[in-house]
Parts: structure tokens; C-alpha cells; sequence
């Protein structure tokens, strides 16, 4: 996979999530977009491309919550605890959502899905293991096009409560 992206900017993310940070007023944040030509689609082939860490990257996972669709943003190095979702969220059950309803209710393919700007609102968890680091990078709603945020500003954007739902380790 190479480092070197070919396209950088607002075109680089998808119209909607482009959209979302002008609403948000965060359209400066489309300028710093960088679209790679091979997909970077998993955490790791997304910080591969970048070339940082990968609990850099925020993964934005889609759960369903007694059949409720929940956001979850975890770092990259780490897998999430449906359990402790479960309880964090007092659900009877939690799974993770099929692909044709993460794209239902994000507007997004799974790979892709950007941690705010989804065409429903849904409830948003983070795990504390992103504020870790100064600068996250995710999805800016396809699975070739990333962008850094501070992670404070990304979970008060987001709207998500920070949590510990990563899986233990050891």
C-alpha cells in the first residue's frame, strides 16, 4: 500500500460527510481530507496509508442495542466488549449491525463511516482509549478517505459519552 495520497481536500471525503462539516462548521477540517488510491478500509490498512500508529485510527462501529442502532468509536488497536456496551447502555442485547443496516442508517458502507455527519442520528459512545493520543484519524465516509481531528473535539463533535468498552486485555 502506498503513503502517498492523490488527492487531498473537500473533494477527497463524500459529499455528505463534506456536507456535515460545513454544517457543523468545521469546513476547514475538508481541507485536511486525504484520499489514498487503495482502499483503508480496516484499521490497519488505514494507519498503514498514513503512517501512524494504529490506536491512531478511530474505527466507528455500528451496534445493534435491543435492535436500536448505537455508534461506537474505538481506537484501532483495541476490539470492543459487546458486553460492557451492553451494559454501558442497559440493553438486553447487543450485537453488531449487518452492513445493509449500518448503510440505512448512516448513509455510509461499512469502512467508511465517519464518526459524525450520519444520516440518522443515533446514540454515540467512545472509548477513552482515543483521547491517548493528540490527533485521531477517521473515516471521512468512504473507505479511501481519512481526516485528523483532536480526539476531545472529535467525541464533543460526535456528541458520543466517553466510556470503557474496550475487551481486556490479560
Amino acid at each position: 500500500m502506498t503513503t502517498t495520497d492523490d488527492t487531498s481536500g473537500a473533494s477527497a471525503a463524500h459529499p455528505r460527510f463534506a456536507e456535515a462539516l460545513r454544517a457543523l462548521g468545521l469546513g476547514d477540517l475538508a481541507d485536511e481530507v486525504r484520499r489514498f488510491p487503495e482502499a483503508t478500509r480496516t484499521a490497519t490498512e488505514a494507519a498503514a496509508a498514513i503512517g501512524c500508529e494504529l490506536s491512531q485510527i478511530c474505527k466507528s462501529l455500528i451496534f445493534a442495542a435491543d435492535g436500536v442502532p448505537v455508534l461506537v468509536l474505538m481506537d484501532g488497536a483495541s476490539r470492543v466488549d459487546v458486553e460492557r456496551v451492553r451494559e454501558e447502555l442497559g440493553a438486553g442485547k447487543v450485537t453488531r449491525a449487518k452492513a445493509d443496516v449500518v448503510r440505512e442508517t448512516t448513509g455510509y458502507a461499512i469502512g467508511g463511516v465517519p464518526p459524525f455527519g450520519q444520516r440518522e442520528r443515533t446514540r454515540v459512545l467512545a472509548d477513552r482509549s482515543l483521547l491517548a493520543h493528540d490527533v485521531v484519524w477517521a473515516a471521512a465516509g468512504t473507505p479511501y478517505a481519512v481526516f485528523p481531528m483532536e480526539p476531545k473535539d472529535l467525541v464533543a463533535t460526535a456528541g458520543a459519552t466517553l466510556v470503557d468498552v474496550r475487551e481486556r486485555t490479560g
